[in-house]
């Protein structure tokens, strides 16, 4: 999505769980590694102090090659319906700058959650369509793990 000059990725999806079940998918160190990242990679470590101003740590490892991590530090965290924090890579690819996720929630049913990403703004196109792909792919895994709990 392009806003004028900015750049940044907005994206909406049905999650079949509550706004709680969500939030703790969305912010639990292990549930996060269950489901985060692009298709194929894995999740080696979490590491969260999940408060205003406590910073946050996910290493990733891609299907081959080493792992890198993410960084960053929580800006507002309201159980359960926002969530907001800074993103950037610890060793940044020239083109990378830190940009602000906000994942909001909205009750759409019983057990069932609306989920609202934000991200923005990207120094590049080619960052924020990379960027819009691994959040995609991640979406998708959660959405299963949320649906497959309900089994």
């Amino acid at each position: 999505m392009t806003h004028g000059s900015e750049l940044s990725v907005r994206m909406r999806r049905v999650l079949e769980a509550s706004r709680p079940v969500v939030f703790r998918a969305l912010t639990d160190p292990l549930e996060l590694a269950r489901w985060w990242g692009p298709d194929g990679f894995t999740v080696p470590s979490v590491e969260s102090d999940l408060r205003p101003g406590g910073a946050y740590r996910i290493a990733m490892r891609p299907p081959e090659g080493d792992p890198f991590c993410l960084v960053g530090e929580f800006l507002q965290v309201e159980p359960p319906e926002r969530l907001a924090y800074t993103f950037r890579w610890e060793d940044p690819d020239p083109e990378d700058r830190e940009t602000v996720v906000t994942l909001s929630l909205h009750d759409i049913g019983p057990a069932r959650s609306e989920l609202i990403l934000d991200q923005g703004h990207f120094a590049s196109e080619r960052r924020r369509a990379l960027h819009e792909e691994g959040w995609s792919q991640g979406l998708g895994k959660l959405g299963e793990l949320l649906a497959s709990q309900r089994d």
